[in-house]
């Protein structure tokens, strides 16, 4: 809802690129993920600082497996101290967690009778 998909989408493109044994494969996707999530105006742009983006273009010539490990900490900061304490203040979440009470306490009950 506010727009911040992109901060897990790239945590867990992240984790996903991090298990690729392919030399090729991992060039490849080290430089979509650079297209996608790093490059300055791109799509679904992160917020990185300058030095770690400036790092990341060094490093995808010849990427290893860690090289978007420095943006990934920070994106996971972000999340763990922006969106995710929004998320459970929100009124989405608020309504799902009603619910779930809600359908654990008739079911206790159900359980009782």
């Amino acid at each position: 809802m506010e727009h911040s998909d992109e901060n897990i989408k790239f945590w867990m493109a992240c984790e996903t690129y991090k298990k690729i044994a392919s030399r090729w494969s991992r060039i490849a996707r080290a430089k979509k993920l650079y297209k996608i999530y790093i490059q300055p105006q791109s799509p679904r742009e992160i917020n990185i600082d300058n030095s770690t983006r400036e790092n990341i273009i060094r490093n995808i010539q010849e990427p290893t497996q860690t090289c978007f490990e420095e943006a990934q900490k920070i994106v996971y900061m972000h999340m763990e101290r922006d969106s995710y304490p929004r998320f459970l203040k929100s009124e989405m979440y608020q309504k799902l967690l009603k619910t779930i009470q809600s359908n654990n306490s008739c079911s206790r009950l159900k359980i009782l009778n």
